[in-house]
């Protein structure tokens, strides 16, 4: 469920046409999601910091050259530090959180034991920073940017061993700095995006729910007017301006430059950053790098989540490599692939996991109007998938009176126990006329068992297909809009050799 109900909030005013809000406000959004899974994590570790930890810690204020203050916690080890100081990481968190979630992270997780010195901070227009919220934009690169320069000004901290992890929001900070030319010595990001457009408007049609719930995370007077506008561009299906927009905000067009050793860590189901947005980085970086595909993540998944331990470890391996020059064996150049059940054990790779497609067939043609829908659902599958990368769908199209867009929604019923699960969705903008589309849907991985039933669910929001699915909001259409709709194929991208049993 992409949303939970929430009461006593006014919405903001965002530019979104008023049916979205109507439709999509009464409902936590995605952030808020995130943060409800990560205050399960400081409700586990609050009052239980690392054994052993003895990190000095002191809130700190730094003043940016706007005159904004950004509010920070330093842990420094115990001790004398060493040559050159000690080495550094600077942990950024999602949007609409603060640094106290940072802080129980790396106490819970053994960051303060040393030998590190740690720096959190709330990011501008979060916690008790000042300004406002612009998206990770040329102003928070510069925040980033300024912060890095004053540990390394620091007599105890080495200047050329500060390294950065980040979730969500702030792993797009640190790939956006990175391409900036903030000189990180490491990087760990998770659950993010490097190409912000093809993450929240693939193929031109803006995924409205996930774009609501993010927006509506910050409150009104803490962000850029700016975003206003841009929201208003997305709904309104421009998607030059909303593509100018992201491309600032985004690190992809430049990461072939970079050397930095990278750790990236997407989930298996993220329906806000798919895979793609680590394997497409993966492909480009010249430097180490190793990519971990987990089961923590936006919605449908949680952080933490089962295999956060592991994720930690492996972080905490990547610095201890190349901010120690410690314990390196094996880890450059690693891939990493989770099975959706668990139990410690992961594969490790040198590449990017080999795949086959498999085709299936939903024959027939269907006419429905705005609030009508198309569903077919396939004979029983011969095999085991386990669904890695973008399925597609394919098909065609007769649009009159208006009709302007083609969502589709992929689900799987489970064979024994019947369950219904949501494998990905997608959309597509339609122009009046035939034409023949072809939907790109989520870029995930879903394990599915032999003898389970697809369907394919097309219509022009994926609250067709359950009312609880916000990926695509039921937006305006006029009440003359029909849709013809032909044959549709699906292909799915399956992992060779699956790991999960």
């Amino acid at each position: 469920m992409w949303f939970r109900r929430r009461s006593g909030s006014a919405p903001p005013d965002t530019g979104v046409p008023r049916t979205a809000l109507a439709f999509a406000l009464p409902f936590r959004p995605v952030a808020k999601l995130w943060l409800a899974a990560l205050a399960v994590l400081v409700a586990l570790l609050v009052g239980q910091p690392a054994a052993g930890s003895t990190a000095a810690r002191t809130d700190v204020t730094i003043p940016m050259d706007d005159g904004v203050s950004i509010a920070a916690t330093l842990y420094t080890p115990d001790g004398a530090a060493p040559a050159g100081g000690w080495p550094t990481v600077v942990f950024l968190h999602g949007l609409a959180g603060n640094r106290q979630q940072m802080n129980t992270l790396v106490e819970g997780y053994g960051f303060t034991n040393g030998p590190y010195a740690i720096l959190t901070f709330d990011a501008r227009g979060h916690g008790q920073s000042g300004g406002l919220v612009g998206i990770d934009g040329p102003r928070e690169v510069s925040d980033i940017r300024a912060l890095h320069a004053w540990l390394a000004a620091r007599p105890e901290i080495s200047d050329t061993k500060i390294g950065a992890w980040g979730i969500s929001y702030g792993g797009g900070g640190i790939f956006n700095s990175l391409v900036a030319g903030v000189p990180w010595a490491a990087v760990v990001a998770v659950q993010t995006w490097t190409d912000l457009y093809t993450a929240l408007m693939p193929q031109g049609l803006v995924k409205s729910g996930v774009v609501v719930g993010f927006s509506t995370s910050i409150p009104a007077d803490r962000r850029d007017p700016s975003l206003d506008a841009v929201l208003a561009q997305a709904f309104a299906g421009n998607a030059a301006a909303v593509r100018a927009w992201a491309a600032e905000r985004s690190s992809i067009a430049k990461l072939g430059s970079v050397t930095t050793p990278v750790f990236m860590a997407q989930g298996r189901r993220d329906f806000a950053f798919g895979i793609d947005q680590g394997t497409r980085a993966f492909n480009a970086l010249k430097g180490p790098k190793a990519l971990y595909v987990g089961l923590h993540g936006h919605a449908p998944s949680t952080f933490p989540a089962a295999d956060t331990g592991f994720l930690m470890t492996r972080a905490r391996a990547w610095f201890d490599c190349h901010l120690r020059t410690t314990g390196c064996d094996g880890i450059q150049r690693s891939v990493y692939v989770a099975p959706e059940n668990f139990t410690g054990q992961i594969a490790r790779r040198g590449t990017l996991p080999p795949v086959s497609p498999t085709f299936v067939s939903f024959p027939g043609v269907t006419t429905f109007a705005k609030s009508g829908k198309l569903v077919r659902t396939s004979a029983p599958l011969r095999k085991d998938i386990e669904i890695y990368g973008a399925p597609t769908v394919q098909t065609s199209i007769a649009a009159s009176g208006g009709w302007s867009r083609l969502v589709a929604v992929l689900t799987a019923r489970l064979p024994g126990s019947g369950k219904e699960i949501l494998v990905s969705g997608g959309g597509v903008p339609t122009k009046p006329g035939a034409q023949k589309v072809t939907i790109q849907l989520i870029n995930q991985a879903t394990f599915v068992p032999r003898g389970s039933r697809l369907t394919l669910t097309l219509a022009s929001s994926s609250t067709a297909q359950s009312a609880a699915n916000l990926l695509y909001l039921d937006l305006p259409m006029p009440a003359s809009a029909r849709a013809r709709v032909g044959t549709a194929t699906l292909k799915l991208p399956g992992l060779r050799t699956p790991v999960t049993k």
